[in-house]
This record gives structure tokens, C-alpha cells and sequence, in this order.
């Protein structure tokens, strides 16, 4: 039995592995390697933010995640099919990792957080 998402290591790794995922895709690689060249060393502690503070409740993310993927959506349409890939992705990472509560509320969260940011996109509408 694997162990549950219990702390900021635990997501660090996750992201870490998903990221790794994530470049070698065929689908949405392309947009962190060449569309946005991604500075690592940033990016990596602001999406670790991110995911501490949806599921361990520490409000350590003070971004606005839907002005930076509407800025990216002004370089390339962000299509249905990067969604899916990137939920894909993210699911499966968490699954390889860790099994249990937090584990799941990560999965239905992007999941989630997917879809609204694909209905905003395609819709137009502004914030999260």
C-alpha cells in the first residue's frame, strides 16, 4: 500500500515527477520546452505552492493561476486535448506515488480545475 499525500516533500515529489512527464509528452511538452521556456527553478516552488495550498490547506499561494494560462492562451490556443493530457498526466503521477484521501482530492481537483479553466478559455471569462 502506498502512503497518502501528507506534506510538501510529498507534493514536491509529485510535481517533480509529473513535470518530468509532462516535457516528454507529445501533446503539451512542447508548450514548457518551446511555447513558454520554462525557468524550472521558479516554476517548480510557485506549483508546489499551488497544490499545498489546495490540499494541505496552507494558503501559501498568493498567484492568480488563470492570468498566467490566459497569457499563455494568447501564444497558443489552449485546446480540449492539452486538458486532457495534462489531467492524464497529473492522475496518473498521483497514482504512481500515493493512494489515499489527498491522493483523490488531487486528482478530482485537477480534474476540476481543468474543466473551468477550459470553459473560461473557450468562453472568454476571466479569473478562477
Amino acid at each position: 500500500m502506498k502512503a497518502d499525500i501528507s506534506s510538501r516533500a510529498d507534493i514536491e515529489q509529485m510535481v517533480l515527477l509529473f513535470y518530468e512527464k509532462v516535457k516528454a509528452d507529445n501533446t503539451i511538452g512542447f508548450i514548457f520546452t518551446e511555447v513558454v521556456p520554462m525557468n524550472w527553478e521558479k516554476h517548480i516552488p510557485v506549483i508546489v505552492d499551488f497544490w499545498e495550498t489546495i490540499l494541505l490547506d496552507n494558503p501559501v499561494y498568493t498567484k492568480n493561476a488563470m492570468e498566467v494560462h490566459y497569457d499563455l492562451n494568447n501564444k497558443i490556443a489552449i485546446r480540449k486535448s492539452h486538458f486532457d493530457s495534462w489531467v492524464h498526466l497529473f492522475t496518473t503521477t498521483v497514482d504512481d506515488l500515493f493512494e489515499g484521501k489527498i491522493a483523490e482530492l488531487a486528482k478530482t481537483r485537477a480534474r476540476s480545475i481543468a474543466a473551468v479553466m477550459l470553459f473560461k478559455m473557450e468562453s472568454g471569462k476571466k479569473g478562477l
